[in-house]
């Protein structure tokens, strides 16, 4: 191989062969890679719970948390193969996560126990609003696989909601 042919190559894009129109493509890996960012977002928060948790519920909480970073760490890949599959290009690097993510982040010293569930179960309801927007732009565009697979995350942070809402009903008295 010469040397225009690899320079060729290496400029030559990334186009996944796919049955969704270009405008899709843009519209849902845009989507998708927002919730990628969403997803790092609250997998490190909820790890950084995990690890700053304290006080008398503390094995409970910190094997709960740990639970649900594990969850969140499972379907990182997920979401960046389905953009790949899709024909989009994926999330690049901490500083792309940064520029998309909307979860915040929380880098404050100390965090009460039930002001960290607090905060998660928040999140984990704004992701399931962001999950639930991807999905109408999948049937926007017939994108069925892509649904199927928000479906089941949706599912999966509803039950992250209901077990820090659990976790918190009367934790202040």
């Amino acid at each position: 191989m010469n040397r225009n042919q690899v320079e060729q190559r290496r400029e030559a894009p990334l186009n996944t062969p796919t049955e969704l129109l270009s405008n899709a493509v843009t519209d849902l890996a845009a989507a998708l890679n927002g919730l990628l960012a969403d997803t790092f977002a609250l997998y490190l928060k909820t790890k950084n719970f995990h690890w700053h948790v304290s006080g008398p519920h503390f094995r409970d909480y910190h094997l709960m948390l740990d639970d649900q970073s594990g969850q969140l760490l499972q379907i990182v890949d997920a979401i960046a193969e389905r953009v790949r599959k899709i024909g989009g290009t994926t999330l690049r690097s901490i500083g792309d996560i940064a520029r998309r993510q909307r979860i915040a982040d929380n880098d404050a010293d100390f965090v009460t126990p039930s002001d960290m569930l607090a905060e998660l179960r928040e999140d984990n309801l704004a992701f399931i609003a962001s999950l639930k927007r991807a999905h109408e732009l999948c049937d926007d565009h017939g994108d069925i696989a892509t649904a199927s697979l928000l479906e089941g995350w949706i599912d999966e942070a509803e039950g992250r909601v209901w077990f820090l809402f659990e976790a918190t009903r009367g934790a202040d008295r």
